[in-house]
């Protein structure tokens, strides 16, 4: 029996490339680097102070292109190349055709495909630390930082969590598509940085409410449904895994909004969007490590403790612990991203399923892989409780790791930019750091630009813009 012609192996769709997995596999990879530009380029912008637009937007914006340049320059085979060291990989490009369009490391890929692929996870991890930094990192020491926290930080835990030559990828250590990588170290990685670079003026962290709510919501839209990619392309196959992974991560999510808006009704007597958008990022970021190799019912359970945990941190025990109260994070990272993320790596090890995790890995020891529920279940309490202690050491290489990096890394620029930006820069926003606005209105060749004066009142043909209160509305 011959093979339609489409399917026929040739130069170009040779006999080991699944067509089907490598589609699907380009098409998650470009969900999730929509989850950055522009989900959190929106997201980023809508959130902070009008003065503060275009600088959160834009130091989204820059990481994605410094870190894609860096991702083929070197980074993708420190990540998943040949070990240098047992925490990390040989620097090398990844420009070849040679390379590029032979089979990936696992899967049936070009290489090609596994690089665009894992370059859009880096991008946003670093893309993630932004949003500690917002409102007051001099953006020169934020150029410096992206490609130095991505080649001696984002590199080692990569390899060493996902790359099957990585020391704690050899102990076990379950993370189904970046809980450890991703969230715990952009989280840690983000409050580090916040710390060194100092907290904003005292009157910049008060009331400052989102300059466009429904923008917010639309860019946080773009971060929910760009998930599917996230963790729907984790297994490298268009397979029963991505799907489970899928329907898992947005139960898992819509479980933790409710949740945190339930806590949020019960204590403040109100639910608030920004409540239901923390709420939705910590569930995503809980079920990340997860997603593939859990029950549903166990997602669901992991929904409500990423809903009520990081409510709990970042609403309560945030004005009550010394550190939290000294680090200014603007958008709450470090309660989102590295208490969720770190809460989600120990919950896996609870919860992980041998079957699903045989089905995810598809290694001939996957045994080693046991949830502690299913260890105690099935007579391998050791194995279980094993499980979760590869899952907490892998945090705490993650914390110590990230912390130290991130501090050399801070002090360093230091010595050649201020990390913080200047009094006036401060002052102005983004007309003085950029020379640009983001609400900018025009009348008679003249840019209205908010300055505080007396109110007035602008006619135009079509409409009146009436500034108060140092703010400009259309009316």
């Amino acid at each position: 029996m011959e093979l339609p012609s489409n399917l026929i192996p040739d130069e170009a769709s040779p006999e080991w490339m699944n067509k089907g997995d490598n589609a699907w596999q380009l098409t998650t990879a470009t969900l999730v680097g929509l989850q950055t530009i522009p989900g959190l380029v929106i997201l980023y912008g809508s959130m902070v102070k009008r003065k503060w637009a275009i600088n959160s937007a834009f130091m989204a914006f820059y990481a994605f292109a410094m870190v894609l340049v860096c991702w083929v320059g070197w980074g993708f085979r420190m990540s998943f190349g040949d070990k240098l060291v047992f925490f990390l990989g040989k620097p090398g490009v990844a420009l070849d055709e040679k390379f590029l369009l032979k089979r990936a490391f696992s899967g049936y890929l070009p290489t090609a495909t596994m690089v665009f692929f894992q370059s859009v996870f880096a991008a946003i991890t670093v893309v993630l630390i932004a949003g500690s930094l917002l409102g007051r990192m001099n953006f020169r020491a934020w150029i410096l930082f992206v490609p130095l926290w991505f080649t001696f930080s984002y590199t080692i835990a990569a390899f060493s969590i996902w790359c099957p030559q990585g020391w704690l990828a050899k102990l076990g250590v379950i993370d189904f598509a970046g809980g450890f990588v991703i969230h715990l170290s952009a989280g840690v990685a983000g409050f580090t940085a916040a710390f060194w670079v100092g907290p904003r003026a005292e009157k910049e962290g008060r009331n400052c409410p989102p300059n466009n709510v429904i923008l917010m919501l639309a860019g946080a839209g773009l971060l929910w449904m760009g998930w599917s990619g996230f963790n729907g392309g984790a297994p490298f196959v268009a397979s029963t895994i991505s799907g489970l992974a899928i329907l898992n991560t947005h139960v898992c999510t819509a479980t933790s909004i409710l949740t945190w808006l339930l806590l949020d009704f019960l204590f403040f007597g109100k639910p608030s969007v920004l409540g239901a958008i923390q709420g939705m990022i910590t569930g995503l970021v809980c079920i990340t490590p997860a997603a593939g190799v859990v029950q549903c019912w166990a997602a669901i359970i992991m929904g409500i403790i990423s809903g009520s945990v990081p409510w709990y941190t970042m609403m309560v025990l945030h004005n009550k612990v010394k550190l939290l109260k000294l680090v200014d994070d603007p958008i709450a990272i470090f309660h989102t991203h590295a208490i969720a993320g770190g809460l989600g790596g120990i919950l896996t090890g609870f919860f992980a399923v041998p079957k699903l995790c045989r089905l995810f890995y598809m290694v001939t020891d996957w045994e080693k892989y046991l949830g502690l529920v299913y260890g105690l279940q099935n007579g391998r309490t050791p194995a279980g409780f094993k499980q979760m202690g590869i899952q907490i050491a892998a945090m705490g290489f993650v914390i110590v790791l990230n912390v130290v990096v991130t501090s050399i890394i801070c002090w360093f620029i230091g010595l050649i930019v201020p990390l913080r930006m200047s009094d006036e820069e401060l002052e102005n926003g983004d007309d003085a750091v950029h020379g640009e606005e983001a609400f900018a209105l025009w009348h008679e060749g003249e840019r209205l630009v908010g300055r505080r004066q007396n109110n007035k009142v602008y006619d135009t043909h079509e409409f009146s813009f009436v500034e108060s209160k140092g703010e400009v509305q259309m009316v």
